[in-house]
């Protein structure tokens, strides 16, 4: 019975990631970024309890990457298509095939397209089982629904011009799906004990991540994502000294 435990619970995560989809192309965006976060959640715990009952399998893995590629790919992908939608004035509901901007919106999706490398590569790249290789998913998806919430709250007119403009989308679709699979190492966030000395870069980061969200809410989301490449290069860099 143990063993169908952490399958299940990444089954959880898939179905939130479908509850997730729906409410995507509703544009509720405040439920769909709550259940891709719930799904996330339980995209930790899967891990968790596969190593705490030592059931780990390669079914798991894949599983875990194919409920992955929902919560964290097609969500964030139609996210980034309804978005651009919103900035070209497109009328989904009346679209034709010939019309230039109706491709242009559909290239939010090249970060499912990204997502999808990135999961594949995943499981077959022996380097990222104590660290990762590029932005894990989950944190690129809270990275890409941050951003409609941000509009829908922001009051700067720098972040509302930024946030309606199609090049600019762009350009963060673009960057989301390199940096997906950009050779870049990043410390793993997954703390094992209670030593300081060994986890301090993450205990510190964690730190500093419930301090900013407490000071800038959504806003706080991608400037996490953001020094937590920074940051990883940076200690990439002192690391080879």
């Amino acid at each position: 019975m143990k063993k169908h435990i952490p399958n299940l619970i990444t089954l959880i995560n898939l179905f939130c990631g479908c509850i997730a989809v729906v409410f995507a192309f509703n544009q509720n965006v405040e439920m769909a970024f709550f259940f891709v976060a719930l799904g996330i959640f339980f995209d930790f715990f899967d891990g968790f309890f596969a190593r705490l009952f030592n059931v780990t399998s390669p079914l798991g893995l894949q599983l875990d990457s194919l409920a992955d590629m929902v919560t964290s790919g097609v969500v964030p992908g139609t996210i980034m298509f309804f978005m651009l939608t919103n900035a070209l004035n497109i009328d989904i509901s009346n679209f034709e095939i010939t019309n230039i901007n109706f491709w242009f919106a559909l290239s939010g999706y090249l970060i499912t397209l990204g997502s999808c490398f990135r999961l594949a590569n995943f499981n077959i790249d022996t380097r990222q089982t104590d660290s990762f290789i590029g932005l894990p998913t989950p944190a690129n998806a809270l990275f890409i629904l941050s951003l409609p919430l941000i509009l829908k709250n922001t009051d700067s007119l720098i972040i509302l011009g930024l946030l309606t403009d199609k090049w600019f989308l762009l350009v963060v679709t673009l960057f989301s799906a390199y940096i997906l699979n950009a050779e870049i190492p990043l410390f793993a966030l997954k703390i094992k004990n209670f030593s300081f000395q060994k986890y301090k870069l993450q205990i510190g980061f964690v730190v500093f991540s419930i301090i900013i969200i407490a000071m800038l809410q959504f806003l706080a989301i991608p400037l996490i994502i953001i020094s937590y490449v920074l940051l990883s290069v940076v200690n990439n860099m002192l690391a080879k000294k």
